[in-house]
């Protein structure tokens, strides 16, 4: 998986020159190539003989180096976000079986031991290259649905998906890739940071993802969720300092066409939109010389399959305005969820076929526009199907709304209503009147709610559970 790396750090091809001295960059630290293969192999001799450690993944060169031994050895490890409650943090320890924290510990470890990363150590023993179907990494669900799932993860479906994101956007290892994500998650762990280690390219974590950070990183490939774009793009210098980049992407949520126009008009870049998930990692992304349409994520990448299907499982048409649930096939799948057979089962239908849980709209060409989710963002009202992603766009389009988050909450006559929870000085009946002059008329508002903000996860998605709450 690490092919890039270990090829270029061949003791060889160090000797001759070919080493790389800024590699990585990341939390005032700044690691070369052979630091990255000379402390990760010593880190690798340390957990050589771990079933499973814990990581905590705070942005630092302790969380890199860590995650690189773990690699090389072929040990799985468990991405455990440093904010993470008590509660929660010991149920990922307890289920994953995790055997000893690798690098930074928390206040509470849980009482388990300790390996600590030495920053200066290095060796070069090489070890073979494990088993590609073997585990990378379990990584846990937001746990929405209950408590959550450890999702095993495998070196071959990393490496699949990396390489089919570099043919998607020309991402060599001439690029440097900037972005301030948690290390925790699939857009800025797998996409950011592995997916540098095995394409070659320069790596720099920001710590926070602010504008000044970003423009200050001189990148020619950015990662970024809506929430961060639309903080550059609402501070012009800072967006036309990312003018001389060669790609901005955006995950994780959907990016609000305003944004997306904003970036244009400031950056020159349309942006890259992708799609994806724990369980798939990135499957559908614009591409580098296709289309980028607001609001849509692209095209299957290469080697993946989707379907959309109605509730009875018939094929959904692929006409840019039914709406169907969204089933992926592809390489970059998941191999089960740890500990949970019956979720396993669940998640896949006979043929092979991975469930998301997301519903979506096709077009002719193949083009996919993220409806959102079954449970929250598919609205049945008055017998239609609608999704709130829709409104959305709609209502981020008036100069009086700066977020929305459009729910369905039961109703007794139409089944569900349409609820827009909206940040801005607009007046609802305004905004109401604003959609259905844009929209079918079922498909306006019922009501307008304004608030001061709404409740969002790490990654800047939108917690719709908790506006239904609210309601």
């Amino acid at each position: 998986m690490l092919k890039a790396l270990l090829t270029s750090l061949d003791p060889a091809a160090v000797a001759a020159g070919h080493d790389l001295a800024d590699a990585v960059r990341i939390d005032g630290v700044t690691l070369s190539r052979s630091d990255l293969v000379g402390a990760g192999t010593s880190v690798a001799e340390r957990v050589a003989r771990a079933r499973r450690v814990a990581i905590l993944a705070t942005p630092t060169a302790t969380t890199v180096l860590a995650v690189t031994g773990c690699l090389i050895a072929g040990v799985p490890f468990v991405p455990v976000p440093a904010d993470v409650g008590a509660t929660e943090r010991a149920h990922l320890l307890s289920d994953s079986g995790a055997q000893a924290w690798l690098g930074e510990v928390p206040a509470d470890n849980e009482g388990l031991p300790h390996i600590p990363v030495r920053m200066h150590a290095r060796s070069w023993h090489r070890y073979a290259e494990p088993n590609p179907e073997s585990v990378a990494m379990i990584m846990y669900t937001s746990g929405t649905t209950g408590l959550p799932k450890g999702v095993t993860i495998t070196r071959r479906a990393i490496a699949a998906d990396i390489d089919a994101l570099a043919q998607a956007w020309e991402w060599t290892d001439s690029d440097t890739l900037v972005h301030g994500l948690p290390l925790f998650h699939v857009h800025g762990l797998v996409l950011g940071l592995l997916g540098s280690l095995r394409i070659g390219n320069r790596f720099v974590h920001t710590g926070k993802p602010t504008p000044q950070a970003y423009a200050e990183a001189g990148g020619t490939l950015y990662f970024g969720v809506p929430t961060v774009w639309s903080r550059i793009a609402a501070d012009t210098e800072a967006a036309r300092a990312l003018s001389s980049a060669r790609l901005l992407v955006s995950g994780s949520a959907a990016l609000p066409s305003p944004v997306f126009e904003d970036l244009v008009r400031l950056t020159g870049h349309a942006p890259i939109e992708r799609y994806g998930s724990t369980e798939t990692l990135i499957t559908i992304s614009t591409r580098i010389d296709g289309e980028r349409r607001p609001g849509w994520v692209g095209l299957p990448l290469a080697g993946v399959q989707t379907r959309l299907v109605d509730e009875t499982g018939e094929p959904v048409p692929h006409d840019g305005e039914s709406i169907g649930q969204l089933q992926i096939k592809s390489p970059t799948n998941f191999s089960g969820y740890l500990n949970r057979p019956d979720a396993t089962a669940e998640a896949f239908d006979a043929d092979g076929w991975f469930r998301t849980g997301d519903v979506a709209v096709i077009d002719a060409g193949g083009m996919h526009r993220i409806v959102g989710r079954e449970s929250v963002d598919l609205i049945k009202s008055g017998g239609y199907r609608i999704g709130a992603g829709e409104i959305e766009t709609v209502l981020l389009g008036h100069p009086g709304v700066r977020e929305v988050a459009v729910v369905g909450v039961p109703d007794d006559d139409l089944g569900q209503r349409i609820v827009a929870f909206v940040v801005g000085d607009a007046e609802p009946q305004q905004l109401i009147d604003f959609v259905a002059e844009q929209l079918s008329a079922h498909k306006r508002p019922r009501e307008v709610r304004m608030v001061d903000s709404l409740p969002r996860n790490a990654m800047g998605k939108l917690l719709k559970k908790q506006l239904a709450q609210w309601h």
